[in-house]
């Protein structure tokens, strides 16, 4: 089944640390290529989200982006060095009494002071867990949306392609009457010429307008490209490289018949098979 490259996904979820927020957006890219915007204590947890989403998705730009609001429980405090506090007070009153002009002493400067503070930590381990676990669950959400879009698109797709046949076989039908109609009017103008012409010849002469105007060889490959749109669409791998080298082969088919037209309406089933394949090929552009 096709996947689409673009889509949106966003799952929240709120623990004891606090609350996860992970949207992820992507469009589509000749590659995979994945951006990050993570709060800087999950910076150390980038890599493995890189292996998982490369797990899961081929092709791509995909933007990945976390928002975490701690919960109060969950905040930083400061944890107070007292014997080193009580260390400094010391000095600083036998300073004080030394030189009694000293400005008075500013508990905030103490406390700026090197190891009188530090700050007590967060369960890094669960805090890494957690924004993985969430993480796994969006980029769920986005292949199923991909998924969900790639149905859409590759329902027109086989769509377009069923009138892509059905156009071939128009052609290939009026292939007899073309070649009569050509036959025709060569004959006419003989006779409205009054000549004499070598019968040999002219049969000879026939028989290379209709070697040129022969078209069979391009109807045959158009179906045969055909046949392998019908293959390549249900299959479950990424196939978008595949299916835009096809819209090539199917365009350069399409013009080629058109060029070797010799009739209205064989030029007008050219034209309509170009339409049809670009629009094919638009779809194309943004499935996986």
């Amino acid at each position: 089944m096709l996947k689409s490259m673009t889509a949106f996904a966003r799952v929240e979820e709120n623990h004891n640390i606090g609350n996860f927020v992970w949207e992820l957006r992507s469009i589509n890219h000749r590659y995979l290529e994945v951006n990050f915007r993570l709060p800087e204590e999950l910076r150390a947890v980038e890599f493995d989200l890189r292996k998982i989403i490369q797990s899961r998705i081929s092709r791509g730009k995909v933007d990945c982006t976390l928002r975490l609001r701690p919960t109060i429980d969950s905040e930083v405090n400061l944890i107070v060095n007292q014997k080193l506090l009580a260390s400094l007070l010391e000095q600083a009153r036998t300073l004080q009494q030394q030189v009694p002009e000293a400005a008075a002493l500013n508990p905030v400067e103490l406390l700026s002071w090197p190891g009188v503070t530090e700050q007590s930590q967060i369960d890094q381990a669960e805090l890494n867990r957690l924004a993985k676990e969430l993480f796994e669950k969006s980029l769920t959400v986005l292949v199923e949306n991909r998924q969900l879009e790639g149905e859409r698109m590759q329902e027109l797709i086989m769509q377009r392609g069923k009138q892509l046949e059905e156009l071939v076989t128009t052609v290939r039908q009026r292939r007899p009457e073309v070649l009569a109609a050509i036959r025709t009017k060569v004959m006419s103008r003989i006779e409205d010429l009054q000549i004499e012409v070598d019968q040999n010849r002219l049969e000879q002469e026939l028989v290379f307008i209709t070697q040129k105007l022969d078209v069979e060889e391009e109807l045959d490959r158009l179906n045969s490209h055909l046949q392998e749109l019908d293959t390549i669409v249900r299959s479950k791998q990424a196939v978008g490289r595949r299916l835009d080298f096809l819209m090539q082969e199917l365009n350069r088919e399409a013009n080629t018949l058109s060029s070797k037209s010799a009739d209205i309406t064989t030029t007008q089933a050219a034209v309509d098979m170009k339409v049809f394949i670009e629009q094919m090929r638009e779809q194309v552009q943004n499935i996986e």
